[in-house]
């Protein structure tokens, strides 16, 4: 008789303690992927991958040998197809290790998304109010990636991020009005900053300096660059080298809520399939300057 299974029951203290730290800390990081992919079209992915689990496991137990077989050949393909799918989530997961805000609590991490949250208003709002008075503006918000060595002065003020300063900051004809504010961990790090312009051949021939400047920056960096035409009062964002136009500030928190804190690379909200028609129906309306 095989009386395997008493060596559970009789095995040392230390055998069980580092069982159930193996097991807490498996169940813990299972609990924190599950957490950053709710909400994201990931969650409904996964969903998917488990119903095909389960059917193959059935087909297994079944000796469906076709339906093995070409289970099979699926589970390669998805091997090689998830990392691109899931890139998005794998993304901000690396980027949560590298900060280690992966296995803060959930208290600090709800802190962190109010602070985002806030962060996302009074940008929107800031820009709500540049875009109805036509003052041009250029902000940019850092991520990972360091952009020091391509920002030409500036002067450091690092300032608590409220829309009123914001609005104050690009006012013309004042001192900090010409250039970009740049915004750095939550944090308003400096102003009036030149930044690298395009070189791309491609782009419109009549975006003026600012935006240049902001598809400039996001090009040789991850970081965000919320540009506010002073022509036509509207809102473009560039990020990846792309440029987004003809958004409001409401467009525009939707752009950085989905950008900042659910990414997911398809736009598919009515709000922003809205602004993106409305913005390709206004391509007669061009920025001359910015």
């Amino acid at each position: 008789m095989d009386f395997s299974f008493l060596s559970g029951i009789f095995a040392s203290p230390w055998d069980i303690l580092r069982n159930i730290i193996d097991i807490a800390i498996i169940a813990y990081v299972f609990y924190r992927i599950l957490g950053l992919i709710r909400g994201s079209r990931a969650e409904q992915l996964l969903k998917g991958l488990i119903i095909l689990l389960v059917f193959s496991v059935a087909a297994s137990l079944l000796h469906l040998e076709m339906v093995n077989w070409l289970l099979e050949k699926a589970w390669i393909v998805f091997a090689i197809a998830l990392p691109i799918v899931f890139q998005p989530e794998l993304r901000r997961l690396l980027e949560q290790l590298g900060q280690g805000s992966f296995f803060a609590s959930s208290n600090q991490r709800d802190s962190q998304l109010d602070d985002l949250q806030i962060l996302i208003r009074e940008i929107s709002d800031a820009a709500g109010v540049l875009c109805r008075n036509k003052v041009g503006a250029l902000i940019v918000l850092t991520r990972l990636n360091d952009i020091e060595e391509y920002v030409d002065s500036g002067v450091k003020l690092d300032s608590q991020v409220s829309s009123r300063l914001l609005i104050n900051i690009f006012v013309p004809n004042t001192p900090l009005h010409d250039g970009a504010v740049l915004i750095s961990q939550g944090r308003i790090d400096r102003a009036a900053s030149f930044l690298p312009l395009s070189d791309n051949p491609l782009l419109d021939k009549d975006l003026g300096t600012r935006h240049r400047a902001g598809i400039g920056i996001s090009e040789v960096s991850d970081a965000i660059a919320i540009i506010v035409s002073e022509e036509t009062g509207t809102i473009s964002t560039a990020v990846g080298g792309k440029l987004n136009r003809y958004m409001d500030a409401a467009a525009l928190k939707e752009w950085l809520t989905r950008e900042l804190i659910y990414p997911n690379p398809e736009p598919t909200s009515l709000l922003w399939r809205r602004w993106n028609a409305h913005g390709n129906r206004s391509d007669e309306t061009k920025d001359h300057r910015s």
